[in-house]
């Protein structure tokens, strides 16, 4: 016992005395250079230390001390003769003038074209920042150079160096951070999702659709908006309907039917919907037009993702709680066309009613204000 703890004590005094280049807790990694440090460095290339063994005594990359070595060397005067000395001195002084000019420079004042253009497009026409840019680039409204990005815009409110501030941003503050609570529901009206083919997922067909009705109150007297969103080309269809049920939504897709004619199966290849008893009698449009109807899981609006955040953007005119009995016609399609006039990044800034309009002219002999064109 005597011979392992002699043994014992004689090994743990080797780990005591062994040298360790740096012996403290909390090195000075990923940081800059101090002037204790320089000065170090200073002493040591008079000792005739080589980089490599600095490094090691301060615990840095070599390359760093190379780096500083370089960049804070002068050229000084000893007996008439020029000399390359490492200063202390010489590297503070330049690594304070070098950190002064590191800092990100404000374009707010040479790009102030740009950002009064940005702030009037954002209050007159309700588009997003990033709407306002992706516009301007399309069209070569600016040069570059007079230009900031979307990110910086949002630096700048932020900041409080424009006149739009959070609150005026539709999503900014809408954002819901609350978790997601996974619900069943036995209630299933059709083909499910999980049924429908991969190709339309890919959104590279035209003629997909989701669906979905918007209340305003919970007013049964109250009327009720059916909306519609193609996948493709993101447009949008908004019909104020008479109530929440299964049979007006029925008519409102048959008068869908009837405007669009023949080529309705062209434009009308598939919609999706959720659960809702509103939409039960949606297999009656697939027998008669032959467009195939899908069902999301239940609780799963993201699998209307597009619809989903069509909605969204209507409820910046359409709040919660506000009858939309107070709406006009003339109001439904105001907003119909805001949406469907907004440029949008994944179209790469081309609008809803752009697309929509190509795609249309390939089959449809109708122009855009419902009438019939004249063939010669």
């Amino acid at each position: 016992m005597l011979r392992l703890n002699h043994h014992n004590t004689i090994k743990h005094e080797k780990i005591i005395t062994m040298d360790y280049p740096i012996n403290t807790t909390n090195p000075r990694r990923h940081k800059h250079l101090n002037f204790e440090e320089r000065m170090t460095i200073q002493i040591r290339l008079k000792d005739d230390f080589s980089p490599y063994k600095i490094a090691k005594e301060l615990g840095r990359a070599s390359n760093t001390i190379r780096n500083e070595i370089a960049r804070c060397t002068v050229t000084q005067i000893k007996q008439g003769r020029k000399v390359q000395l490492y200063l202390a001195d010489a590297g503070e002084r330049i690594y304070l003038q070098h950190r002064t000019h590191c800092c990100p420079k404000f374009k707010r004042l040479s790009c102030n074209d740009f950002v009064s253009y940005v702030c009037t497009t954002m209050k007159l026409n309700k588009w997003s920042i990033d709407a306002c840019v992706g516009y301007a680039i399309l069209n070569q409204l600016f040069t570059r150079c007079e230009m900031v990005c979307t990110k910086a815009l949002y630096n700048y409110i932020d900041l409080g160096l424009l006149e739009i501030c959070n609150v005026n941003l539709p999503m900014k503050l809408r954002r819901n951070t609350k978790p997601k609570r996974v619900r069943t529901n036995r209630r299933i009206l059709g083909i499910s999702i999980k049924e429908r083919p991969a190709s339309i997922d890919t959104r590279e067909e035209f003629g997909h659709w989701e669906i979905d009705t918007v209340i305003g109150t919970k007013d049964k007297n109250d009327s009720v908006l059916l909306t519609l969103a193609e996948r493709k080309t993101r447009h949008y269809i908004v019909r104020k309907i008479e109530s929440k049920t299964s049979h007006t939504v029925l008519k409102e897709l048959s008068n869908l039917k009837e405007y669009y004619g023949k080529q309705f199966n062209q434009v009308f290849k598939s919609i999706t919907s959720d659960n809702g008893q509103e939409f039960a009698q949606l297999f009656k449009i697939e027998q008669e037009a032959s467009v195939k109807v899908y069902f999301t899981h239940p609780y799963a609006s993201c699998e209307r993702g597009t619809n989903e955040r069509h909605n969204g953007m209507l409820r910046r005119f359409l709040p919660k709680g506000v009858a939309i009995n107070g709406y006009s016609a003339d109001d439904i399609a105001f907003i119909e066309s805001w949406c469907n006039t907004l440029p949008r990044k994944l179209l790469n800034y081309h609008t809803p009613k752009e697309l929509f309009e190509d795609e249309l002219i390939l089959f449809m002999p109708y122009n855009f204000s419902g009438e019939i064109k004249e063939h010669s």
